[in-house]
């Protein structure tokens, strides 16, 4: 028997090293039998090392947001148990399974590309897959999209997938009541929505409530939320730079009739653009990535 397969922790022990209540921890095991403590001569359970690698990756997706069921879920299809449990041989993978599930989607292969982001989502954060992963890909996409390089067909599949996962995520994380609301909405023309739902996915974990209306929504409808919602946040995407002139536009006319809005601009359009537009919305510019958000954020909610 190795060192892995012998008992050695007492449930209030467990409890301590990942934080899950011992009552929790009986319900898990009673309810899922992802696991099957051994008991000693009083009856009492003992935990393996093995037993406490699976349960600190099970809190850990809890507390990223998954239901128990959901990570158990994950676990089963997980092909990649010695990655749970031997640490010393995790490596990152995120550019080999970007690289994969890129050609899975560009081969129309959607049962490949769900099983590479089931994957994916087994062994690494929400943050890690949505951003290093799924970004990744969405970003190469799209430019190869904008260069000819690959099809309508092919953008609009990967977009399905891509969009379906991050969507069903999304919906799935409680927003806490004190926080102001948010809409999310793409610019005047755009509709490459789903650097908006990247970000839209940051701030929903962030605990905000976000009316998200994506792509091709009129100008008079955004009023129409925003008169009916009061947000104190509106974010909007632009991702060709052609689309900018409307999007300030828009912009201009809501800060001027609404001065309590913050707005937040980002996306590819707004990370590029000339530098006396920037000078003006530099105040709006959410930026580029997860840090740049959370100051943004910081600086506005404080």
């Amino acid at each position: 028997m190795t060192s892995q397969d012998e008992g050695k922790y007492n449930i209030k022990a467990v409890s301590k090293m990942i934080g899950v209540q011992p009552g929790t921890l009986r319900a898990w095991e009673r309810r899922y039998n992802m696991i099957a403590p051994v008991r000693n001569d009083s009856g009492h359970r003992l935990y393996t090392e093995k037993h406490v690698h699976i349960l600190k990756w099970l809190a850990n997706k809890v507390n990223q947001g998954f239901t128990i069921s959901q990570a158990v879920a994950l676990l089963e299809k997980s092909d990649f148990e010695n990655d749970i449990v031997d640490k010393s041989k995790e490596v990152d993978q995120t550019d080999t399974l970007s690289e994969e599930l890129m050609q899975a989607l560009l081969q129309f292969n959607e049962v490949k590309a769900h099983e590479l982001i089931n994957h994916a989502f087994a062994i690494y954060t929400i943050d890690k897959v949505v951003i290093d992963v799924l970004g990744s890909i969405l970003v190469r996409i799209g430019d190869l999209w904008e260069s000819g390089q690959i099809t309508t067909a092919h953008e609009h599949f990967a977009t399905s997938i891509l969009r379906s996962r991050i969507g069903i995520i999304m919906h799935s994380f409680p927003h806490n009541g004190i926080l102001p609301k948010v809409v999310a909405v793409c610019g005047p023309g755009e509709w490459h929505e789903l650097g908006l739902l990247i970000f839209t996915l940051f701030v929903r974990r962030k605990g905000f409530e976000v009316i998200y209306l994506g792509s091709s929504i009129k100008e008079e409808d955004i009023d129409v939320v925003l008169d009916t919602v009061k947000p104190k946040f509106l974010f909007m995407s632009c991702t060709m730079r052609e689309n900018l002139p409307n999007l300030f536009e828009l912009v201009d006319r809501l800060k001027s009739e609404r001065e309590e809005l913050e707005v937040g601009l980002g996306g590819f359009a707004i990370d590029t653009m000339p530098a006396k537009n920037r000078e003006k919305y530099d105040d709006m510019i959410i930026g580029a990535n997860k840090n740049h958000w959370e100051e943004w954020l910081l600086a506005k909610s404080s």
